[in-house]
């Protein structure tokens, strides 16, 4: 009988190594993309971008121009979500933080107690944590209640899955909503194997709500195109297609 051949000291070693070099090189990509998002960024919405006219650099912690004649910056984005107004209409305004979905879910449900029917969500926010826009988008999904990105708003990052709980759903001529790739959990470097894990992970738990809430799963290939420090900005015949307004 023909005696089975082992990889020696050696070819282990090779093989180790390659494995090594893998998750160094995930680990690097995954480091210079953290290093990007703290330098300096250009205007999300005014400014050309050298990809198309449909994506721009993107920094989530100041208000973007979206309109002929603003200023480059309306001025700094809130940390956290702030929650607006006391009738009907209800808006939130800035960065999702962690946390955020459980404390807008809380407030809407004490409104909801008090007497006070909210049937709209206005938002301005250039995103944040995806886990917490998707709770918020759920428990605006439960209450029947529609959603709109107003004249001069954005809806960028994680905020379009807030907007997609909506059971109607509207953006303005000057509104603006745009996708781009996310972090799920913390976005750390070793191991490497466990970034890409949390990732797809991320991704699926998105898709899957997506799909519940009626949108076009073509959406995604836009946003995973899309660099974290980089936004894609929906045209008004993409918001159509893919369902994210409606009639």
């Amino acid at each position: 009988m023909a005696e089975t051949s082992q990889p020696g000291p050696q070819g282990i070693r090779r093989a180790i190594a390659a494995i090594v070099g893998v998750q160094v090189a995930i680990a690097a990509a995954l480091l210079i993309t953290d290093l990007a998002g703290s330098m300096p960024r250009i205007d999300p919405l005014t400014s050309p971008g050298p990809s198309g006219p449909s994506t721009r650099p993107y920094s989530p912690d100041r208000a973007p121009a979206t309109r002929p004649g603003q200023t480059p910056e309306t001025g700094p984005m809130p940390e956290r979500l702030e929650i607006s107004g006391n009738g009907a209409t209800v808006t939130l305004t800035g960065q999702i933080a962690p946390g955020d979905g459980a404390r807008i879910g809380q407030d809407l449900a004490t409104r909801a107690g008090a007497g006070q029917v909210v049937e709209t969500v206005q938002l301005d926010s250039t995103g944040g944590s995806v886990s917490d826009a998707l709770e918020i988008g759920e428990v605006i999904r439960d209450s029947s209640i529609a959603t709109i990105v107003g004249d001069g708003a954005v809806c960028l990052s994680a905020c379009p899955y807030i907007f997609a709980g909506g059971v109607e759903r509207s953006v303005t001529s000057t509104g603006r909503l745009g996708v781009h790739q996310h972090y799920f959990g913390e976005s750390t470097i070793l191991p490497a194997f466990m970034a890409v894990e949390d990732v797809q992970r991320g991704q699926a738990e998105v898709m899957a709500y997506l799909a519940r809430m009626g949108i076009g799963l073509g959406i995604m290939e836009h946003a995973m195109r899309t660099p974290p420090d980089r936004i894609y900005l929906l045209s008004p015949e993409e918001l159509d297609e893919y369902g994210f307004v409606t009639e």
